[in-house]
């Protein structure tokens, strides 16, 4: 999870997120090149008494500008283009949760078996075990096995919301009426923080979103305690 003062993003925990930050460097390398040779051109522009008529008026100059920078472009949409399919995605997955939005609370519905369902209420700070996390904490996670291809059915009761897990790479709107879907793989066992990222009202930022990612044969313990509960 992220940490007071971090800089980057938080450590990938699905294969999506890692292709965003490979092109997140990708792209912040090229920015970075682009600004240095601005401020190199500006600084000899400013700081010269020379001048030049080939490079005042000069037709290869001007092809050079214009090709150039729509080869940079390309270079930028292929992967970032790649990366919005590969998002876009969805095949086979192993468990399908549905995800609903409340003010201001999340349920989830784990939709292959008929009788798990919860809701996930934030833990108030007064209530925290040691080593939980203030206004992240939830009294009910979202459990799913890792190395196994999650669906989530994101939708929501009342107003406009948002389920976001940064680690994940996943951020999909919830919206009344409506029903988006999402996919990620966790690439390892682990607890991932997020919170609604959707402006939804006075408590909008107590309303987290905890996914456990568990090995598979945790999560299928899980599953039965939770059908036996139930």
């Amino acid at each position: 999870m992220a940490h007071p003062s971090q800089l980057g993003f938080q450590d990938a925990a699905s294969p999506v997120m890692e292709e965003l930050i490979h092109f997140h460097d990708h792209a912040l390398m090229i920015v970075l090149l682009i600004s240095t040779l601005v401020l190199y051109i500006i600084i000899a522009m400013v700081t010269t008494k020379l001048t030049n008529m080939y490079i005042l008026d000069s037709q290869e100059v001007e092809i050079i500008w214009t090709i150039l920078p729509a080869a940079i472009l390309i270079l930028i949409a292929l992967p970032s283009l790649r990366i919005l399919y590969l998002m876009d995605e969805i095949s086979s997955p192993h468990l399908t949760i549905k995800a609903i939005g409340h003010q201001w609370y999340w349920s989830y519905e784990y939709t292959d078996y008929k009788e798990i369902a919860f809701d996930s209420y934030m833990v108030p700070t007064q209530d925290l075990s040691p080593g939980q996390f203030r206004l992240l904490e939830v009294d009910h996670r979202m459990v799913v096995p890792s190395e196994a291809p999650v669906r989530v059915l994101v939708t929501a009761e009342d107003v406009l919301h948002s389920w976001a897990v940064p680690a994940m790479g996943v951020k999909m709107d919830a919206v009344p009426g409506r029903l988006n879907q999402t996919a990620f793989v966790a690439s390892r066992p682990g607890v991932f923080y997020g919170q609604c990222s959707e402006i939804c009202g006075a408590n909008h930022s107590f309303m987290p979103i905890v996914v456990e990612a568990v090995p598979l044969k945790y999560f299928q313990d899980w599953s039965t305690l939770m059908l036996e509960d139930a």
